[in-house]
């Protein structure tokens, strides 16, 4: 009776009925959350295993298991050798990371001035901007206007089509206005009465309290000029100004081999596949090796510029 009545006690909080989730985990439930969060690390982490270990096979290894290897019999870097020799996905990657590092230093410019401007309430026409940004969040003027534009400014052909076409993103510019809203007025009125300006209150107050959300922000960026493909693929007809994921998607999906490694896959030297897989680990490789480091800030920077915002 006693250990019934403690438990039931155990379950009222303040005099109200426990809810179910905040109930201690039972041995079974959490060895149901051990079980299926291993499966979901597996069913991610796998793949990942099969394209690694593929790339690092040699011709023969990849020909005796018919294809992808998970197993490997000996690790080989010649794929990774013949790829980064000055070939075509080399000047690919060149002009991917050029474009993810201007494109983002270029569209955190722009976007944390639009975002400190909005934060100001008593800004100029501040409240109209924001309704007209919000609204493109909703109507946008389709893909054929947009190439007439760029086609129009003399783009085509050029690396500003891959950066100016999606240099910003509202939610990304709002996120960041929360964020700055939130930033004590305090610490920005004692700026102005000691002389500071705009643009010093940013670069000295504001942006060092919001490292986080920046962080997080300039990862996204990053990311989405890393990752481009589509821009490339209409606006780009130099196949030397293609980027990385362009000719990542000749070589998986149109089988297509790279410029100067042709002769070497036909002699058996290297594997299509191997090729592939490689070029697949080196679109993959700074989004694994950053986001670690940003990871940390992901909770502070999206949860706060939101929920205070």
């Amino acid at each position: 009776m006693s250990t019934l009545t403690g438990t039931t006690e155990g379950r009222f909080v303040r005099g109200r009925l426990r809810p179910a989730w905040e109930e201690e985990p039972s041995r079974a439930g959490l060895a149901t959350k051990g079980v299926t969060l291993t499966l979901v690390c597996l069913a991610v982490i796998f793949p990942v295993w099969v394209v690694v270990v593929t790339s690092l096979s040699s011709v023969k290894t990849i020909t005796e298991t018919g294809g992808l290897v998970v197993i490997p019999k000996g690790i080989t870097f010649v794929a990774y050798q013949e790829l980064l020799s000055g070939g075509q996905v080399t000047r690919a990657a060149t002009v991917s990371v050029g474009v993810t590092v201007v494109g983002t230093l270029f569209s955190m410019a722009v976007s944390v001035l639009c975002a400190y401007g909005l934060s100001r309430t008593g800004s100029v026409l501040h409240r109209p901007i924001l309704v007209f940004l919000i609204a493109t969040m909703f109507f946008g003027a389709g893909l054929i206007p947009t190439y007439l534009v760029v086609q129009g400014l003399g783009l085509t052909d050029t690396y500003l089509s891959l950066i100016l076409p999606s240099a910003l993103n509202v939610f990304n510019i709002l996120v960041l206005r929360a964020f700055f809203m939130s930033t004590a007025q305090e610490l920005i009125e004692s700026a102005r009465i000691d002389g500071a300006g705009d643009f010093r209150i940013l670069w000295q107050i504001v942006m060092p309290l919001s490292r986080a959300v920046i962080a997080v922000i300039t990862l996204f960026y990053a990311v989405g000029y890393w990752g481009a493909w589509f821009n490339a693929s209409i606006y780009i007809n130099d196949p030397d100004m293609l980027p990385l994921q362009n000719i990542m998607q000749q070589l998986v999906i149109k089988q297509t081999r790279p410029t100067g490694l042709a002769q070497a896959i036909n002699t058996g030297h290297l594997s299509p596949l191997a090729i592939q897989m490689a070029v697949m680990v080196l679109a993959l490789l700074p989004v694994a090796v950053l986001s670690p480091f940003v990871q940390r800030h992901f909770k502070q920077g999206m949860l706060t510029g939101a929920i205070k915002g």
